[in-house]
């Protein structure tokens, strides 16, 4: 049994859908529901009894621990936060008490529950031990920053330097989560990574924002002059890391994980554009690139981010599966191929639907 908080959310909904493909072992899926958090996603694994989502917050230290206690998961993956740069700007009081305050209070819930289990199995293995119990923490590159266009890749040891409260609030749990190591032995891991794309990703991130609202007629908005630099990542590749560092991680440590794919969010959008022309022609035969629209930049937005992942393929022998053009092409594919869950999760309904599943 593992506990998946955040497992409602893109990166937390792909990772409990593949391990459930791969592996029989239960998923305890922890989400407070909020408009990331789509249960939708899940729908597959209705009635499956290898999963159970339970709508609540990783700051509720009363449930996180009854959670803990009724089910003695053996490794708990965070998926949990507050993750939209955007919206951390607009309103950081939300990414403080989620990402910081939240982190805090589960640390603290999973150290009483880690505390209290045996040293090594008396019972024949079925309850888990303080020796094989992780904690996996799972966060981003923008925590180091923002790099020059020469500068080499953000490696495990680069300086952290976040510049927005999204990224500070996320820097500030991974000071705690590495703190709750030194000082009282929890078994943790960090994993580190950079731009996540593909299925099921709520449509006001990049990729996802400029297939919606090019396939509606609507503006494409980009940035500046659009030559911000962001290594992407296919989401899917990103949970078989995860599963990776869960499996065979150094505790204390951190894994930078990459996709090897440099590329300028201007570049993501033309490519975005030329796979729709391809893919699903405007009517009116025109190219998509004609609906690009150039806006003000955003306050402190990074220049570059690019992640030197080998570490995790040295020690762990991990590769990113699929490169940019497969995995983009599949994205795009998927958004095509599934209308409806684009058009739900965007709708007034989706709030009351969620209330009226989870109340």
């Amino acid at each position: 049994m593992i506990l998946v908080t955040g497992g409602a959310g893109f990166i937390g909904a792909n990772f409990v859908l593949d391990w459930l493909a791969i592996h029989d072992e239960p998923v305890i899926n922890l989400d407070k529901l909020t408009y990331a958090g789509n249960p939708e996603t899940l729908q597959s694994l209705q009635g499956d009894a290898r999963h159970d989502l339970v709508q609540g917050d990783i700051g509720d230290t009363t449930l996180v621990s009854q959670l803990l206690a009724t089910h003695q998961p053996r490794a708990v993956v965070n998926f949990a936060a507050e993750s939209h740069v955007d919206r951390s700007i607009h309103g950081p009081g939300e990414f403080i008490q989620t990402n910081i305050v939240g982190t805090f209070n589960l640390l603290e819930s999973v150290r009483g529950y880690w505390s209290g289990l045996p040293e090594d199995h008396r019972d024949g293995g079925v309850v888990p031990t303080k020796g094989n119990f992780r904690f996996l923490h799972v966060s981003t590159d923008e925590v180091y920053g923002s790099l020059k266009k020469d500068d080499p890749a953000f490696t495990e040891t680069s300086h952290i330097e976040p510049n927005s409260p999204y990224s500070a609030s996320k820097a500030a749990s991974d000071h705690l989560v590495r703190a709750w190591h030194h000082t009282y032995g929890l078994p943790v891991l960090t994993t580190n990574c950079s731009n996540n794309y593909g299925p099921y990703h709520f449509p006001e991130k990049l990729i996802p924002l400029m297939i919606v609202n090019a396939l509606a007629g609507k503006p494409l908005p980009v940035y500046g002059d659009g030559q911000q630099i962001r290594d992407w990542l296919y989401v899917k590749d990103h949970c078989s890391a995860i599963r990776r560092v869960l499996e065979a991680g150094r505790l204390g440590e951190i894994y930078n994980v990459g996709g090897w794919n440099e590329k300028a969010n201007l570049d993501i959008v033309h490519t975005v554009c030329a796979l729709l022309d391809e893919l699903r022609p405007r009517p009116d035969g025109k190219p998509y690139k004609d609906q690009i629209t150039y806006v003000t930049d955003r306050p402190g937005h990074d220049r570059r981010y690019a992640i030197d992942a080998r570490k995790l393929e040295r020690e762990l022998g991990w590769k990113p599966a699929e490169t940019f053009e497969s995995g983009i092409r599949k994205t795009v594919q998927w958004y095509l191929d599934h209308p409806d869950w684009v058009a739900h999760v965007q709708s007034g309904a989706y709030r009351d639907w969620v209330q009226k599943q989870y109340a």
